[in-house]
């Protein structure tokens, strides 16, 4: 058991001796409490599943799988991405538990890196994590607009497909999320719950009609069958880049770090160094079970591979669901089910990428941090910061109009920042298990077995990385090419010139605002 003394994960909100460990937890790195705790275990049990959306996602990405590799790539290459997910997530709660807040990542590299280079590498965490998960709500707000159209496109023959109006759905799905963070954002821990119930009953909704109605396949096409029509020639690496399809579904698990401390998620989360490692734990093998039914589901029920691929609608599971109902009305439900709920998830990714950004704003580690570090005193919600990520997505949708492939480079930015943002945490922590330097672990610790989960997880999350990178198919085109590469050190060398320029003078890492030391736990973080 990860738990000291038996703690169990599910306790009675608002308890003392949680309030106190909670109020602990934030004097022990040097954080005032700022924020109301409403959220237990089940309300941020809800709020990272249904913020991962993994079944949902598998619909939505798959085609990346399909091109490079088919039923092999998609099969293998998500059960691949379950275990490095979970490895991941377990070396991520491991740091969640000894340094609750929501700063994340950038705060823990702080804690772990060597004295001198603890700054820097502090802030280059922080804003890849940032440009993961500012593209990261870019993108559930496009997967929502564009199966809207895919739907219309199915239900109108004639009609056409505007990537303008894309756009325009893209935010008006935005105007939702803004809404619930900020007028409902109280409510927003009861919303979860009532959104895990219909994430579980939609799962449900579209399995069984898909089962029962659809045309099979046999177990030799679904576990046996490599379909390479990407263009690459070697099996091996046509895998490797079809993992990106396979990689989607598991992204946004470090999201509850970011509710449980040092922003206002991650302070308004009662007993957050217990029940925040649980979370991330729990929504992967939640998560990943479901997704893993719809990955078989979907590989059985295909019918024809060629015409779900080549689908007028831009996706073939739209294509997958006509086949089976054989009504326009029937799939039009069944795909507005993974709409909602993504547009849902979309709640939490604004909610997440708004408490980075408030956190590293109250830290001096983005341009006009003075204007996004402020909390509304009648809401207690970082209203600018909300503001501010909507704005950035807004502005990331426009994208669309000009280039899909443009677009779809900065959603693939996710992978890459969220990604980079845990291997660089990860490895500070290896290093410092390698060399038995003292580390100060929380209630949720992995033991003896830890460093062999944190090497697991950092191979994992460099295979991952680098083939991000790859373009799907050859030849490479202007149209499809995997301009992330591009677009991702674009952004981080924006940053950059920013952070030569002034940042390096008001940033110094995670501040302090209390009046603990680093000498109180023999740990020499939080220092300004």
């Amino acid at each position: 058991m990860p738990f000291k003394n038996g703690e169990m994960a599910v306790q009675e909100l608002g308890s003392s001796p949680y309030k106190n460990r909670d109020d602990a937890d934030m004097a022990k790195h040097g954080k005032k409490q700022q924020f109301q705790r409403n959220w237990g275990f089940l309300s941020m049990l809800g709020f990272t599943t249904t913020m991962m959306c993994t079944w949902e996602a598998v619909l939505l990405a798959n085609p990346s799988a399909m091109v490079d590799g088919g039923p092999a790539t998609l099969v293998y290459g998500y059960i691949f991405c379950w275990i490095g997910a979970l490895v991941t997530a377990a070396s991520l709660a491991e740091m969640a538990s000894m340094a609750p807040t929501s700063a994340g990542q950038y705060h823990w590299v702080a804690m772990l890196a060597p004295e001198g280079q603890k700054v820097f590498l502090s802030w280059v965490t922080g804003w890849v994590d940032l440009i993961g998960w500012w593209a990261n709500t870019a993108s559930g707000v496009y997967f929502s607009a564009t199966v809207t159209q895919g739907l219309l496109v199915l239900n109108y023959p004639h009609y056409d497909f505007q990537r303008w109006e894309g756009t325009l759905l893209m935010w008006a799905a935005l105007i939702i999320c803004v809404l619930v963070n900020s007028i409902g954002a109280k409510l927003l821990p009861k919303i979860e719950g009532l959104i895990l119930i219909l994430h579980t009953m939609g799962f449900f909704a579209i399995l069984i009609p898909l089962v029962y109605l659809a045309p099979h396949k046999d177990a030799e096409f679904v576990f046996g069958t490599f379909i390479n029509s990407s263009g690459w020639q070697n099996a091996g690496l046509t895998w490797l880049i079809g993992l990106m399809g396979t990689n989607l579904p598991f992204i946004g698990y470090d999201g509850p770090c970011h509710m449980a401390t040092n922003s206002p998620k991650a302070e308004e989360v009662v007993n957050a160094s217990v029940i925040v490692p649980w979370c991330m734990i729990a929504t992967i093998l939640l998560n990943g079970a479901l997704g893993f039914a719809i990955v078989l589901a979907f590989l059985f029920c295909i019918g024809n591979l060629e015409a779900a691929l080549d689908s007028a609608t831009g996706y073939d599971f739209i294509e997958v669901f006509f086949a089976a109902t054989k009504s326009h009305a029937g799939t039009s439900v069944m795909a507005a089910i993974p709409i909602a709920l993504t547009i849902c998830a979309s709640f939490g990714f604004l909610a997440s990428s708004s408490r980075l950004t408030w956190a590293f704003a109250r830290d001096k580690g983005v341009p006009f941090s003075n204007y996004l570090s402020r909390v509304s005193p009648k809401s207690a919600i970082p209203l600018r910061a909300v503001g501010m990520c909507a704005f950035m997505t807004a502005i990331t949708c426009i994208i669309n109009i000009g280039s899909s492939a443009a677009f779809n480079a900065m959603i693939s930015l996710t992978t890459a920042g969220l990604f980079s943002s845990y291997e660089i945490a990860i490895v500070l922590i290896t290093l410092k298990k390698i060399k038995g330097e003292p580390i100060p672990y929380g209630p949720w610790a992995m033991g003896r077995w830890g460093i062999l989960v944190n090497i697991a997880s950092i191979c994992f999350l460099t295979i991952t990385i680098v083939f991000s990178f790859f373009p799907e198919e050859l030849p490479v085109t202007a149209t499809n090419m995997n301009w992330s590469v591009v677009v991702f050190f674009g952004e981080f060398f924006l940053g950059f010139g920013w952070y030569i320029v002034r940042g390096r003078k008001s940033y110094n890492g995670p501040i302090v605002e209390t009046g603990f030391t680093s000498a109180d736990e023999g740990s020499n973080v939080d220092s300004q």
